[in-house]
């Protein structure tokens, strides 16, 4: 599962870097990694933003103190995870291991917005502690409500199915800003994004195939397909390289296409 390494204290686990300020309070968590513990095909690369890389149980997440959102969240999710039966938390919490300003409850009340996961409760109910850290902030963005509660969580619905065709699935998903055209959210200015994306690889039995999507943040009731794009349309727009561990010639071909077959989306 994206998010777990063996070994470490919680704290252990908290990389900070600032691109934008170009100066590096700890080692990035790519360059932190001991030589024999390989990358984690999810986690992407993302350029010229500030960022905080924090491991958690569960994911990983790239958040950003001056947006007060996540650049990305990243994790793979297994069959046996996406099956897991630890109840749902309902306590919303401040991240202790952010460094700067972030969200709390009191932004959202009474905002007309939700509290949309990235990572969502649904994938984390294969252990309590995960069920707990997908309630942080930093896995939080204001979303509309009808999103949230529609096709965003058909989507996430989705990646829990197609585990069982393929056993796992790579899922990195996030905020898109955009223009800000909402605006902020509450006393922390928490940005409320134009948008959100969610790119998702598997492996085949013909190899990798992967996919991306791209949801307006605003009210629609469309079907899974008309939100789908390629993950060479969400990397430009993000300026995330996604999957980079992959060799050069898979991740050109992954990323060029997609395949709506694959998901078993109509």
């Amino acid at each position: 599962m994206g998010g777990k390494r063996p070994g470490g204290t919680h704290a252990d686990r908290v990389h900070v870097t600032s691109y934008e300020s170009r100066t590096t309070t700890q080692q990035p968590v790519n360059e932190e990694i001991p030589q024999d513990v390989p990358r984690l095909l999810e986690i992407p690369i993302a350029a010229g933003v500030q960022e905080q890389i924090i491991e958690h149980v569960g994911y990983t997440v790239s958040f950003n103190s001056q947006t007060r959102l996540p650049n990305w969240v990243a994790y793979e999710l297994t069959y046996a995870e996406a099956n897991g039966t630890f109840p749902r938390d309902k306590r919303f919490n401040q991240d202790p291991y952010v460094r700067g300003m972030q969200a709390d409850n009191d932004d959202y009340k009474n905002s007309g917005w939700d509290k949309g996961h990235m990572c969502p409760a649904g994938d984390a109910k294969w252990s309590k502690q995960a069920m707990s850290d997908s309630f942080y902030f930093t896995n939080i963005c204001p979303q509309n409500p009808n999103l949230n509660g529609g096709d965003w969580k058909d989507l996430e619905e989705k990646c829990r199915a197609i585990t069982q065709f393929y056993g796992k699935v790579y899922i990195v998903c996030g905020a898109i800003v955009g223009d800000a055209i909402n605006g902020t959210l509450g006393y922390n200015r928490v940005t409320i994004p134009d948008a959100f994306y969610k790119v998702l690889l598997v492996e085949t039995s013909k190899g990798y195939e992967g996919i991306g999507f791209y949801f307006e943040n605003k009210a629609g009731h469309k079907s899974l397909g008309n939100y789908a794009r390629s993950i060479d349309y969400i990397e430009q727009i993000t300026n995330i390289d996604f999957f980079p561990t992959l060799p050069d010639n898979i991740e050109t071909d992954v990323e060029s296409k997609y395949n709506l077959s694959v998901w078993h989306i109509r």
